[in-house]
């Protein structure tokens, strides 16, 4: 046997019967690399390389076909094979027509902003044929591509800032695979050495399989950063509560015990629950993100220090109105952490959404929100009503004045961060894209026939 490879992009193999009849070589392969084995004359080779673009037009891949008789002791090689005229035996067709997820995987794609090529050995027609259905430009479709082109390829839109995700299931796409920024290998019909070289396997071998993985990776990110939108500024504004009452050499309002309280509870039961934050609806409608992008940008900066400086301002109002409505001190500590728990509830609504209002994300999609916000009620209680509590951690029962003024800091609190999302960048927005590959150079694949 010679074995196929896209750079030779043909197969052969010696049959031999049991008697002693003659031994027969087959070939099959490209049509290109047949006819070079072949001596045929002008009007037939026209005839067949008609046929193969015909068919390429309706989207159809086509081997074509050898044969010759050669002594039993015939050793085939690939030297022997070209120094043997073989006679040819015609055309084979194939359809292959792509799943339907597949054609809305890659719409899906374009619409996040994601380029999909096409590299392949097939003819170009029917490369261009099939690119045509499931709505690849023909930009960037690759005919007749050879291993080392298919890295050439993954280096170039590298070099020009692009993430690159290969597909690929040969032993010719090993190398591309390993180049690329994440080499995904077919599960189902890949070679062990494309899995080898890969960094991830798709086990059903489908392309929506991609778009998928790539919408649940922009989720996980896009919670990540409301987690962080939400943490820096209450952290912030908890650090600075005690900072600016040492420095005004004021009374705390918040003892250090209760920071590390709030801290905790808040943490664990409210801002851990925006990891269940579903998809928002415009996920795969935003443009990829640029490499090497800061995470906390200015933007997001000037988030922090103003809502944290907002929930200063809150905490210590809170406080101060508590102590001139002669409530005592812990009664007013009472309401001033009370009053911080509850601005960073409504300050966790707000971060649900990085873009839109609450209501577009829907109040329910995410019940597990609801579930913190209801643990974090009722340990604030415990916190207020328990004697050990108020002993351990200074503070008070409260009656219904200073639940107002513990309630009053929130709904100023989501007003302020609703209103900056109108006026300050998105925290997740992907500026910067890199320049299309395909508009800055040729398509690779007019460097073959």
């Amino acid at each position: 046997e010679v074995p196929f490879s896209s750079d030779l992009r043909l197969m052969a193999t010696r049959h031999v019967n049991s008697d002693d009849s003659p031994g027969i070589i087959t070939v099959k392969g490209a049509l290109e690399e047949i006819l070079t084995l072949c001596p045929l004359d002008d009007a037939t080779r026209v005839a067949a390389e008609r046929a193969v673009s015909d068919a390429g037009d309706e989207a159809l891949r086509v081997i074509a076909m050898a044969t010759v008789e050669v002594p039993r002791d015939f050793a085939l090689t690939l030297r022997s094979l070209r120094s043997t005229p073989l006679s040819f035996l015609g055309l084979q067709a194939l359809q292959d027509p792509p799943r339907p997820a597949a054609i809305a995987a890659i719409e899906a794609c374009h619409t996040a902003g994601i380029d999909v090529s096409m590299i392949t050995g097939d003819h170009a027609r029917t490369a261009r044929a099939i690119a045509r259905q499931v709505g690849i430009p023909e930009d960037d479709v690759f005919s007749r591509v050879t291993a080392q082109e298919k890295l050439d390829i993954v280096r170039s839109l590298q070099g020009h800032g692009h993430v690159v995700a290969m597909t690929g299931d040969g032993v010719n796409d090993a190398p591309a695979l390993k180049q690329a920024d994440i080499g995904l290998a077919m599960g189902l019909g890949g070679t062990e050495v494309a899995k080898e070289a890969a960094d991830m396997v798709i086990l059903d071998d489908d392309f929506a399989t991609i778009e998928s993985a790539v919408e649940e990776g922009r989720t996980v990110f896009d919670n990540l950063v409301k987690f962080i939108v939400w943490t820096l500024p209450t952290n912030f504004a908890e650090g600075l509560i005690v900072l600016v009452a040492v420095g005004l050499n004021v009374a705390l309002p918040v003892l250090p015990l209760q920071i590390l309280w709030v801290n905790t509870v808040t943490a664990v039961a409210l801002g851990v629950m925006l990891a269940f934050e579903p998809a928002e609806p415009d996920i795969m409608r935003r443009p990829p993100r640029t490499p090497g992008t800061p995470l906390i940008s200015r933007a997001l900066m000037a988030r922090i220090v103003i809502v944290g400086g907002a929930m200063l301002v809150g905490t210590f109002a809170a406080f101060i109105a508590a102590l001139r409505l002669d409530l005592t001190m812990d009664e007013a500590r009472a309401i001033a952490v009370n009053a911080l728990v509850a601005m960073e509830i409504a300050y966790l609504l707000t971060c649900r959404s990085l873009r839109g209002s609450l209501r577009s994300v829907g109040l329910s999609s995410n019940p597990w929100i609801w579930v913190g916000i209801g643990v974090t009620v009722v340990l604030q209680m415990v916190l207020t009503y328990v004697p050990v509590m108020n002993e351990v951690f200074g503070t008070a029962p409260l009656g219904w004045i200073g639940w107002i003024l513990v309630v009053l800091p929130g709904p100023l609190i989501y007003g302020l961060a609703t209103l900056l999302k109108r006026f300050l960048p998105d925290p997740t927005s992907r500026p910067g894209l890199a320049p299309r590959f395909a508009r800055r150079h040729p398509p690779l694949h007019q460097r073959r026939p």
